[in-house]
């Protein structure tokens, strides 16, 4: 049964960095449902690392922050025929090392980096890959429900991920002109990763945002890879160039009663 006509097709996914990941998620659920996947990591020891638990032959090495290796890798695809049907951007990238800056002590160099690797990487894939995608295929990225709000642990990350946001749709538009393709982005609320706790300050927001969700009870990264996988099916070829939420509802309850209460002391 392939209720969501994935089986047979072939996707290539970046972004696989560990067993918690979205990015390994989204494959494992993909090669369960008979599809052919592609895994691209950033460098040699992220491949060895990640084909022992992946046991993923078709793992190659890409460091998106190389245009060099973006278009060898899109080569070598060209070269053996292969034609994908999908392809997922499940990249983000800050350097937080001496702590989140206030957003107006971004240095230049760190906010560049950050959205090359992020964001325009997405524009640059799609680029290179061009020939390779079928007609009818669809690119998803994974982006954050909280790019409206100011953020403010986050930093300039969120400024970046808006930005990838704006891309998704004007690659839609560009790519219109002579295929089909589509692009769109999964927005998650915050998730329980590895490459989540590496920012300064992420548990008390993840804890508060878990609380300002309708359920109490926080995004699961196998909730946001169904997303992408749906997104990736034929059964969602009229949605494109969309941002598709996945918070549980976490945007809209900024007045829920038990957290008011806590902040305040007041009666009545």
């Amino acid at each position: 049964m392939d209720p969501l006509q994935l089986s047979g097709k072939h996707f290539l996914i970046f972004g696989v960095s560990n067993k918690r990941s979205v990015a390994w998620c989204v494959a494992k659920s993909l090669m369960s449902l008979g599809a052919e996947v592609y895994l691209s990591v950033r460098n040699e020891q992220r491949r060895e690392e990640v084909k022992s638990f992946t046991k993923c032959e078709n793992t190659y090495t890409c460091e998106v922050e190389n245009l060099e290796e973006i278009k060898a890798l899109a080569q070598l695809f060209a070269e053996k025929g292969i034609k994908l049907d999908g392809i997922v951007h499940s990249i983000a990238f800050a350097n937080y090392r001496d702590g989140v800056p206030k957003f107006y002590e971004t240095k230049r160099e760190d906010y560049l980096q950050a959205t090359q690797i992020s964001a325009f990487s997405l524009v640059e894939i799609a680029g290179s890959f061009k020939s390779s995608l079928n007609p009818q295929a669809s690119v998803v990225t994974v982006g954050i429900s909280s790019t409206e709000v100011t953020a403010e642990n986050y930093g300039y990350m969120a400024a970046v991920k808006a930005s990838l946001n704006a891309m998704v749709r004007y690659l839609a538009k560009s790519f219109s002109s002579d295929t089909e393709v589509r692009f769109n982005s999964v927005d998650a609320g915050p998730l329980k990763t590895k490459s989540s706790a590496g920012i300064p300050g992420y548990l008390k927001n993840y804890l508060y945002a878990e609380q300002l969700t309708y359920r109490k009870r926080a995004i699961s990264v196998a909730e946001v890879s169904n997303t992408i996988l749906f997104l990736l099916s034929p059964l969602s070829s009229g949605i494109n160039a969309q941002g598709i939420v996945v918070n549980a509802g976490m945007d809209f309850n900024y007045f829920d009663t038990n957290i008011v209460e806590k902040v305040t002391d007041i009666d009545g």
